[in-house]
């Protein structure tokens, strides 16, 4: 039986990881962590460090404003956590680094096991198309999501720029340009309504032809999903380090 801490409980997102979690025969929800405190039929904790029962890992999709605290409870006690938020800093990233050098950090920003196969294809058309073909990133999300670009649509950049062979620029809006565009960037373009739970494409735009790669998520389900899985992964790993849906991917 592993041992689960929800961090974000209270929250959308917490609530789905919840009831995958009551659905697992194989897991026991022992505390929440949230900035609303209100009671589920576990105890839920304003604060990490005021829970001082066992866990086995915890998986968090709450807000980048409670990564140090976070950190500082899975540190301290030696559980591994599932980083599922999005929307950190530089210098947050790098604390990230620092505690996967202690403990296990599982860290994607997205916990789509479909997302992570067409991050494969955008570097292999990368590969083949980068020379010829402009890229251009447009992500769709609700209009409550915080951060703009998403976590994934950096991820999508990045993985088109391990494949060129020269180094692309990221534009994140031409508004002020009056110029033709250059070759050497990426565009990433963010759309925010209604409640779009998450659509990204990916455009390779070339000489009289265009090829787009798309994923639409249907339900925040399928990232809880992947959440869990993670902090299953994260109970067969041998000691610390940052780990992310590429390991997980080649262990099913």
């Amino acid at each position: 039986m592993q041992k689960i801490i929800i961090s974000g409980c209270n929250g959308k997102m917490g609530q789905v990881v919840e009831a995958i979690c009551k659905a697992d025969s194989q897991i026991e929800i022992v505390a929440g962590f949230d900035i609303n405190p209100a009671s589920r039929d576990y105890s839920v904790y304003v604060s990490p460090s005021n829970f001082t029962g066992e866990a086995d890992a915890i998986i968090d999709f709450s807000s980048p404003k409670a990564l140090s605290g976070l950190l500082s409870f899975a540190v301290t006690r030696k559980v591994p956590i599932v980083l599922a938020t999005t929307g950190y800093s530089p210098e947050q990233l790098a604390q990230i680094e620092d505690a996967a050098r202690l403990i296990p950090i599982f860290r994607s920003a997205n916990m789509s096991l479909g997302i992570n196969v067409v991050l494969d294809l955008i570097r292999r058309a990368a590969a083949v198309l980068g020379e010829s073909c402009d890229i251009e990133i447009v992500e769709r999300h609700h209009n409550r999501k915080v951060d703009a670009p998403s976590g994934t649509a950096l991820m999508l950049a990045d993985a088109a720029k391990e494949a060129l062979s020269y180094q692309p620029d990221y534009n994140y809006g031409r508004h002020e340009r009056r110029s033709p565009r250059p070759k050497n960037e990426i565009g990433i373009s963010a759309v925010r309504g209604g409640t779009i739970v998450g659509v990204h494409e990916i455009i390779f735009a070339g000489r009289d032809e265009v090829i787009e790669i798309r994923h639409e998520a249907q339900s925040r389900e399928i990232f809880a999903s992947g959440a869990v899985k993670a902090a299953k992964f994260l109970s067969t790993v041998e000691g610390p380090g940052l780990y992310d849906m590429k390991q997980l991917v080649a262990a099913q």
